[in-house]
Formats: C-alpha cells, structure tokens, sequence
C-alpha cells in the first residue's frame, strides 16, 4: 500500500473520489459515481480537490485507487459491546438477545466494564476509520446513573479521534413514570445528548409520545427511537412517531432506527407512513447486519424467508434521509462485528441492493448520518475541511467491496494513524476467562 508523508504538503494523484462525498469537484463521473482526482494536503487540512492533471508532477501516485471520507456510524450500543463470551443469546431470537443483555447488565455493567468495553470497541472503530459515532446508552434505573458518566468520560478522553454523541435507551412505557423519565431527560440534557427509546404498539404509545416529545421540545433535544424491529405486520409505531412529530410541530431533528415491519406490511399502509415521515422530516437508519441476524429466526429447523431490513429505496425516492449502521458488536443482539462500516456498506449493499447504480448509496454511511448528528462537513471531502479519510485498495466498487481491505490507510489531520486493532485477550478477564 502507499506511504503517506509523516509531515508537510502533499498530493495524492490519481486517487478515486465518489462524486456524492466530494465538494466542487467538476468532472466526469464513471458509473459508480466514481472520479478521477488529485487531492491536496497541507497543514492537516484538504487543501485542493481536482480532476486529474496528467501533466501535473506526481509525487503520491495512487493509481485509481478509492479514498473515501472517514465514516460516521449513526446508531450503536457500545455499552453493550463484546459480552457475547460471557452471555451468549441462547437461541439466536430478539427475545433471547433481551433476556441475556437485560440479565448481564443487571449483573456486570459496572462503570470499570462499560468502560473498558466501550474503550475497545472504540479503539476498533477509530483503526478502521470511523470518526463519528451516536451511541445508545442503556438507561433503565440504576444503570443510567453507572453509564452516562462513563460516557461523558469516554467522550472527553476520545475527543479529537471520534466525536461521540449518545442517546438514552428505555422502552417507551418508562414514560408512565412521568417524573422518573424527566429526570431522565434532565441527565441527557446535561451530557449534550439525545432523548430515546424503543417504541412498542401500546394502548397509550400516543400519550406516551406527546410526553417524550414534550420534554424534546423543554430541553432543546433531538430524539431517536428504536421502531418496530419485529416482523408483526400490526407494528406501526414509526408512522405514530411521525404524526406525533407534526401534532408537535417538532423543530428538532429526529431519528428512527430498524423499522423492519415496513417491509412486511401492505402497500396502502406503507405508502401512508411513508408520506407522513417525508412530511415530518424524519431519518431512518437500517441496521442491516444485526437484524439479518435476528428477524425471522426460526426455532423450527426451517430457513429465514425475509432480510429484515426496512424499505430504504422507498424512503430515499422520496428524499428521507436514510443511513446504514453498526448496531450491535458481539453482544446477544449480534454475534459478530467490530464497528467497521466498510463491513456495514458491503453488507448493506448485498442486502439492501445498494448498487446497479451505486448512485449516492455511499453516502449513507459517511455524508448522511453526518447530518442526521449535526456534524458540519464530516462525512465529506472539501477543501478546508480536516484531511480525514480512508485510502483503500479498491478501484472500483466491485474491488472494494470483494475483499475485506485490511491494510487500508486511514488518515487523520493528514498524517496516517498507526491502526491498532485491540486483541480479544484484553478482555478475557471481563469474561470470567
């Protein structure tokens, strides 16, 4: 793979930018959205962003090779991140991923071991060039007193290598106890978080709503729900957030995650929620990975029948915001991970048919969720802009997306970081091992 330059100016010739990633970048895209560029660096900075200039001196050729902005992953739970040894889900079921996390929680989760597993997972993240990260955090009493100061922690300690923001978890029915969940509303308010929980078909969802969004609307918070992650074609609890959304006349920015019944429900009842979250102005980040894992997962010996992803071309036909991410890391609710959204885009792609035409696909897992965070300029490649961005192997979509590019370059301030991916045995004695 090439050599960076430790320090000084420099050009990157002949690289690949995609088109939907780079700032005023006039030239010819090849089908994948893909251009031929030079790329300036100087003082940790972008400096130039231009078509190729073959007759220009080539000090860094790279030979068409892709660089890509470093991602921003939009929705995980590093809290939860690598108890999988110790608490294994027993059947691989969302119900078995709730009793076995809601058990290791109550169990473990002091600050030393949320703390360490979050820094290990972060630690993964950052070397496989991921500069941003929203994170849930499991708020259910007494744990919301243990892990938003460990989160605050974490997010002064990472500052200036990931940019961390976390969201509050709590099923919605926590919201009956109306003074117990505005205190907790209070406590995010004070960590610069985001208000959140998981939305279920309740008698009262919608008075339960209109008092989560009320208390949006008092602590200046933008909200995040978990919705509808099952395959019951009666969950409609992501187009009640949307109508609860305009009764508000909510101004903030609002995010749903998985939303996987969509895909299952009839086509009248799909194309009314999906008109009222266009109207409301909501996002939506799939979760491809863990809820291929979970959804449809089948006791009786038989074989899935659906992905358990929700309707992104749907949704981006009619310009909501959409984004891929992580989600779960090797806990109950996903066995497997490292908070890689290169995996997250090949995965996404493969499931979600993100590609013939790629299009501005790339964008849901770097521009995209970049906004849906409030993060100005991350995700994308402009002159004036941090030098933050990841060179890979890969020319072509087809050749990044084949192999798992473990050498890449991950750049950061123009100068490229030394990639330490944490070995397991880190962790063994968290494990009991």
């Amino acid at each position: 793979m090439v050599q960076l330059p430790a320090s000084g100016p420099y050009t990157l010739s002949r690289v690949r930018l995609h088109g939907s990633l780079t700032s005023g970048l006039p030239a010819t895209a090849d089908a994948d959205g893909l251009i031929l560029a030079d790329l300036g660096v100087a003082d940790g900075k972008i400096a130039s962003v231009a078509p190729h200039d073959a007759s220009a001196p080539v000090a860094f050729d790279l030979a068409g090779r892709i660089v890509l902005p470093c991602f921003v992953d939009c929705h995980t739970h590093l809290d939860k991140g690598h108890i999988w040894p110790r608490t294994p889900n027993p059947d691989g079921t969302f119900m078995g991923a709730l009793v076995s996390a809601g058990e290791d929680r109550a169990a473990r989760w002091s600050a030393e071991d949320v703390s360490r597993r979050m820094d290990f997972a972060l630690r993964s993240a950052y070397s496989h060039g991921t500069k941003a990260i929203r994170t849930h955090i499991d708020s259910v009493a007494p744990q919301e007193e243990i892990s938003w100061p460990v989160f605050e922690e974490m997010r002064e300690r990472w500052a200036g290598r990931i940019a961390l923001q976390a969201s509050c978890l709590t099923g919605i029915e926590a919201a009956r106890d109306k003074a117990w969940f505005a205190a907790l509303a209070r406590r995010v308010a004070a960590a610069g978080g985001v208000l959140g929980t998981v939305t279920y078909m309740l008698p009262d969802l919608e008075e339960l709503l209109d008092f989560v969004f009320s208390l949006a609307i008092e602590h200046g918070l933008d909200l995040d729900f978990h919705a509808d992650e099952t395959d019951d074609v009666a969950a409609v609890s992501l187009r009640k957030i949307a109508e609860a959304a305009l009764w508000n006349n909510f101004q903030g920015k609002i995010l749903v995650g998985h939303c996987c019944a969509l895909a299952r429900q009839p086509d009248r009842e799909v194309l009314d929620t999906l008109d009222k979250v266009a109207k409301a102005g909501l996002s939506v980040v799939s979760l491809p990975m863990c809820n291929l894992y979970l959804q449809d997962r089948r006791q009786d010996a038989t074989t899935p029948r659906w992905r358990g992803v929700t309707l992104l071309h749907e949704m981006k036909a009619r310009e909501i915001a959409v984004a891929v991410a992580s989600d779960n890391t090797r806990d109950p609710f996903y066995a497997y991970g490292d908070l890689d959204m290169l995996e997250v885009y090949r995965m996404a792609t493969r499931i979600l048919h993100l590609d013939h035409p790629v299009a501005d696909w790339p964008r849901a897992v770097a521009a995209t969720p970049a906004e849906i965070m409030r993060l100005d300029g991350a995700g994308t490649l402009a002159v004036g802009q941090p030098a933050d961005f990841v060179v890979f192997r890969g020319r072509s979509f087809t050749e990044l997306l084949s192999r798992p590019e473990s050498d890449r370059v991950v750049v950061r301030d123009g100068t490229a970081i030394r990639r330490e991916i944490p070995d397991y045995s880190e962790l063994d004695d968290l494990m009991g091992a």
